[in-house]
């Protein structure tokens, strides 16, 4: 890749685009800036699943996306910064839909798995938005938050320009029943109190909500309510709740695909999360089952997104148990210690403790997710960034478009999932979420064509955010050694 360059200060001084100048913290990590960009002789994945076009260029002013044409078509004297992107594809930027800015800890764990209470939820406001904008994700939800002051406060100086990472979508922190094994978590005490948490923290600029795993019917049903009078969306992650309930309840989105969904599990009791946590549904509603079929068409018939978060349960199948040398390096040192002894109890752990193949429940869980898509149902991604700890920020963004190709999905499909339909959910899609003239140069530029190997998408080189391009490797470098530590 070629770059015509101009001098940084020029650039910050000319351009429109900033509100504020980017302060240290920001600069150090931009590789160009405009306020005029044109990328060259790009391979372009637009974000809607049509097919890739081949040499093309793309016009940057202000942010915006000004033109794109064939290669060459289009000669100006005023460009600006021009990039030689022959051997590149640009896709849009990810819209991480299962995104947290924290880590779980689990105090003095040995290899048996066995550690001390509490189970701990350190945040990592420094190490995960540099992580995520570096693999690409430009947007991202919170998707629970256990600091939510830190969130918002993050949300305002990366908006400022003076803290590196995506915008963000900042959930409220969960609703969870009582019961928590998260020591940082509230425990409701029923729907008035749910509706006031909905109420206090929407004053407070969050704009999302998410139950967990304890909440009642009744509780969720006061926060649905609240949240949609405030025009406020509310995903869950749900036990103690059924999939069918929470949909003829009212809820926007429902996490983890099928993967958690305890309507078949036996002994289960209305408002209590069986020890079992959905492993018999899902053993039980294989694809294209009488189950399935019926689920499927309760959640699209009553508008229930889905996310996929296929990174934190590919470890049910030995097979998939992916480990990268660029995961490992980022972890601090404990972090990494205590994550190596976790995956390796993982690969001796072939059944649940109900004796359920946990492979084969990874296989069907992403077949019930392409017949969700296939009956109309929308589909998100996110990784998850927690489970056994080897999910990291970005990383795992990118991992769960790899494994959306792995379920059956073509990369053009796993690419929209990842973009296009997380900004259609957050009702952005007017301004992010595919590449058309007028939206905003959210951008990810990676050596190589996904469409041919999926896995050329973490060859990330620049990502833009409103036409700001940031050096992926910059930001990685400044995480190394540093994830589960801040």
């Amino acid at each position: 890749m070629h770059v015509r360059p101009l001098p940084i200060a020029l650039c910050l001084a000319a351009s429109s685009l900033l509100a504020q100048t980017p302060s240290p913290a920001v600069a150090n990590y931009i590789k160009t800036i405009g306020p005029r960009t044109v990328l060259r002789h790009v391979r372009i994945i637009d974000g809607t699943g049509a097919p890739a076009a081949i040499d093309q260029d793309i016009f940057i002013v202000d942010g915006k996306i000004t033109n794109i044409t064939p290669a060459g078509t289009v000669a100006c004297n005023d460009c600006g910064q021009e990039l030689d992107l022959h051997g590149h594809t640009v896709f849009p930027g990810i819209v991480g839909m299962h995104d947290h800015l924290f880590y779980i800890a689990r105090p003095d764990a040995d290899a048996e798995r066995h550690s001390q209470p509490p189970l701990l939820v350190p945040q990592m406001t420094f190490s995960a938005p540099r992580l995520y904008l570096a693999a690409g994700v430009t947007t991202m939800r919170t998707t629970g938050s256990v600091e939510t002051y830190t969130d918002l406060n993050l949300k305002r100086e990366i908006d400022a320009n003076r803290l590196p990472g995506p915008r963000l979508d900042v959930t409220g922190p969960y609703l969870e029943g009582a019961g928590s094994p998260f020591i940082q978590m509230h425990q409701l005490t029923g729907p008035e109190d749910a509706k006031a948490l909905v109420d206090f923290w929407a004053a407070q600029g969050v704009t999302s909500f998410k139950a967990y795993m304890n909440i009642t019917r009744a509780e969720l049903k006061a926060a649905i309510d609240e949240a949609h009078k405030l025009h406020l969306k509310l995903t869950g992650h749900l036990c103690s709740v059924t999939y069918p309930e929470a949909a003829e309840l009212g809820i926007d989105n429902l996490e983890h695909g099928f993967f958690v969904n305890t309507q078949l599990d036996p002994g289960k009791t209305p408002d209590l999360c069986p020890p079992t946590t959905g492993a018999p549904t899902l053993a039980k509603m294989t694809a294209n089952s009488p189950e399935a079929v019926a689920l499927i068409k309760l959640l699209v018939d009553h508008h229930v997104a889905l996310t996929s978060t296929l990174p934190v349960f590919e470890s049910s199948d030995p097979k998939h148990l992916h480990l990268q040398p660029r995961v490992l390096a980022t972890m601090s040192a404990p972090t990494r210690e205590a994550y190596l002894a976790t995956r390796n109890l993982e690969l001796t752990r072939t059944t649940s403790p109900n004796g359920i193949d946990r492979a084969k429940n990874f296989a069907n869980g992403m077949a019930l997710e392409r017949e969700f898509v296939a009956a109309g149902g929308l589909l998100l991604a996110g990784p998850d960034p927690t489970g056994d700890g080897g999910v990291l920020p970005g990383y795992g963004d990118q991992r769960e478009v790899e494994l959306l190709v792995d379920a059956g999905f073509t990369p053009l499909e796993a690419i929209r999932i990842a973009t296009q339909n997380g900004a259609t959910y957050l009702n952005r899609a007017d301004k992010i979420g595919t590449i058309a003239v007028g939206k905003n140069a959210d951008l990810v530029i990676v050596k190589g064509d996904p469409t041919k190997n999926i896995n050329d998408i973490e060859n990330t080189e620049i990502v833009f955010k409103d036409g700001i391009g940031y050096d992926s490797q910059k930001l990685l470098d400044s995480t190394k050694g540093r994830y589960g530590q801040y």
